[in-house]
């Protein structure tokens, strides 16, 4: 089993207020032998005559002293997660959540930028203390 993130209940509360529905607490991605786990999963009906929108969130602090070498290591995992999850669950989206100090003082960097557009990395910017989603971005 995984080892929540520190945001966890944070970032699933906000999800919550923000009117999804938590499906999954965590999901879990098996692939041809392998088995993954992302924080959650969640949906939420965009409207009444459409379907509903499914998706999976990674949860992650950038607390340790190297940021690049935590940002490595996130990409990394986003990508498996991504593909395993495109064979599995074509209809969900991927995002990872960041608090937003985070994205404020490292992912608004123009290098950072350029690598999650290349990377095609979807944010869920996050208000820990409020618990609620300031930003979606893809």
């Amino acid at each position: 089993m995984p080892v929540y993130d520190f945001y966890h209940d944070m970032v699933k509360n906000a999800l919550v207020k923000d009117g999804w529905t938590i499906t999954d607490d965590p999901f879990i991605i098996e692939f041809k032998g392998l088995r993954l786990y992302a924080e959650l999963g969640a949906e939420k009906t965009i409207a009444a005559e459409r379907s509903g929108r499914r998706i999976v969130v990674e949860i992650k602090v950038f607390s340790s002293p190297s940021l690049i070498s935590e940002l490595e290591k996130t990409v990394g995992q986003y990508s498996i997660y991504r593909t395993f999850l495109k064979r599995i669950s074509p209809d969900r989206e991927l995002y990872l959540a960041i608090a937003q100090d985070v994205y404020q003082d490292f992912f608004r960097r123009p290098a950072i930028q350029e690598i999650i557009s290349d990377q095609q990395i979807s944010l869920l910017v996050f208000e820990p203390e409020a618990e609620e989603v300031v930003k979606w971005i893809s």
